[in-house]
């Protein structure tokens, strides 16, 4: 099944993979190289060879792009996987015509360390062939360890696995038209939880992350452990807090990757307090990109205004907070609140990511409910 959203990780076999090309990128790189090849060749007929079987897909868009005559043919080479020397790669499915003469492009989906390409002379040159040219779709110019000339490179990428279009891991994703990278980071589950004053969030997220061995990252409480530690990060807060201005979005997102790099090995994390507006939350998808990750749900707990009044001005009789003791006081910062998530509900809501949960019952009630959605994710 291919993938239907081009932003989501998708899983073969035991490993998950990320976008990295999209099916257009890999169709203007080709419509590219069929025109340069077109116009190096001039009234030429050469010859296609596909290097099997991870150059299907390439070969088979390459030559409907091709804009004047032309043959086509594959050969398929035995795995050198385990073998000691590229020397015994053996032609399995060889050339049937004569090739002596010819031009031929040897069309491959992949070029890393080069092995191939050893062989893939040794064939051509036992053909007697005028000329000989490499195409390919993917190369990776830090592997590469042979000097053998390429003459047309689609797309230089990293020296990362990939699959897709006509790619395998272990069998699987050779169908799927765009390209994906392996994620070096595997599945982590990342929450951003929500609520109003008064709904337990605290409470919560210390039951979650011990439930689902995540790292609660508070921004208050980052805030505050930074400034106290005099970091470099907590003494340019400090210098924003004291002239009464807000502190940049960048700086906020500079102590949270702190603390998500302090804590590299974590199955996943909580994030509180954050993001509070969309460029926030652009900002904490983007780092979560960087860690080969993602945001998997905003969790909001929800609970009628009237209900937490009532549990603000009770707990108001023993914290001492006196915001907790006024209602209108109460009622404003709950109103607050709203106006803030918003937009957020907005945000998270159009990547399917928003999930509201009733807040009101016992401890455990919330809980149950809460781990039923964390569950489903």
């Amino acid at each position: 099944m291919h993938p239907q959203k081009e932003n989501r990780v998708i899983k073969l076999h035991d490993k998950y993979f990320k976008p990295f090309i999209s099916a257009e990128e890999i169709d203007d790189a080709v419509s590219r190289l069929a025109d340069e090849i077109a116009n190096d060749l001039g009234d030429e007929i050469p010859v296609f060879v596909g290097i099997l079987n991870g150059s299907f897909m390439f070969t088979s868009d390459f030559v409907k792009k091709y804009p004047k005559p032309c043959e086509v043919t594959f050969i398929k080479l035995a795995s050198y996987e385990g073998l000691k020397s590229s020397d015994d790669i053996q032609r399995l499915i060889g050339i049937t015509q004569d090739l002596t003469d010819r031009t031929v492009v040897v069309l491959e989906d992949i070029i890393d360390s080069g092995r191939t390409m050893h062989e893939v002379h040794r064939i051509f040159k036992n053909e007697k062939v005028k000329d000989l040219k490499i195409a390919t779709m993917f190369f990776k110019p830090e592997s590469y360890k042979k000097d053998f000339k390429l003459h047309y490179v689609g797309i230089e990428i990293p020296d990362r696995f990939i699959v897709g279009y006509g790619l395998d891991y272990n069998g699987l994703g050779r169908d799927i038209p765009e390209v994906y990278q392996i994620k070096t980071t595997q599945h982590m589950t990342n929450l951003v939880l929500f609520g109003p004053p008064g709904a337990g969030k605290g409470t919560q997220a210390d039951f979650l992350k011990v439930q689902y061995d995540l790292v609660h990252i508070s921004t208050g409480d980052v805030f505050r452990y930074n400034i106290k530690n005099e970091t470099a990060l907590g003494m340019m807060a400090k210098s924003y807090m004291d002239k009464g201005e807000l502190v940049p979005d960048q700086l906020t997102i500079d102590m949270l990757n702190a603390e998500v790099e302090k804590n590299a090995d974590a199955k996943g994390f909580i994030f509180d307090g954050f993001p509070r507006t969309s460029s926030q939350a652009e900002a904490l998808d983007e780092l979560m990109r960087s860690k080969d990750s993602e945001i998997n749900a905003m969790i909001a707990l929800e609970v009628d205004d009237d209900v937490l009044v009532k549990r603000l001005l009770e707990r108001g009789k023993t914290s001492g907070r006196a915001d907790d003791a006024n209602e209108d006081i109460i009622r404003n910062r709950i109103k607050e609140y709203y106006e803030k998530t918003a937009i957020l509900k907005n945000y998270y809501s159009q990547q399917d990511k928003y999930y509201g949960v009733d807040g009101v019952g016992s401890i455990d009630e919330v809980t149950t409910r809460l781990s039923k959605v964390i569950d489903s994710l």
